[in-house]
């Protein structure tokens, strides 16, 4: 497959996620700030993303894990990827954030 084809390719797949609101108007504005000088920003600022979300998500699960959950604890973990996915425009895991952030409100661990 030749350059053009793949260039497509992803351009047809990141409109397919905004379509299905995984994605909004966050994500382009940082396309928007890739250019010939930073002609790698998106890839970078996707994968610092990636690292750091990873790394929240296994202390959220880490902290769900316990039978009796310190919820505060939770929620700033909560929190900060919350952050996190609504400054790259991760729209549906800013949405999961803010159920899982009620959840914890809420003192409940099942939600």
């Amino acid at each position: 497959m030749d350059l053009a084809a793949l260039k497509t390719q992803l351009k047809n797949f990141v409109q397919s996620m905004f379509e299905e609101g995984v994605l909004d108007n966050q994500f382009s504005q940082i396309q928007a700030l890739q250019d010939s000088t930073n002609p790698n920003f998106v890839e970078e600022v996707i994968t610092l993303f990636c690292n750091d979300a990873e790394k929240i998500i296994n202390e959220i699960n880490r902290n769900l894990g316990y039978q009796n959950v310190d919820f505060s604890n939770l929620d700033s973990y909560v929190h900060q990827l919350k952050g996190s996915s609504s400054s790259i425009g991760a729209n549906r895991l800013k949405l999961a954030c803010a159920n899982l952030r009620q959840a914890s409100d809420e003192r409940n661990k099942e939600g």
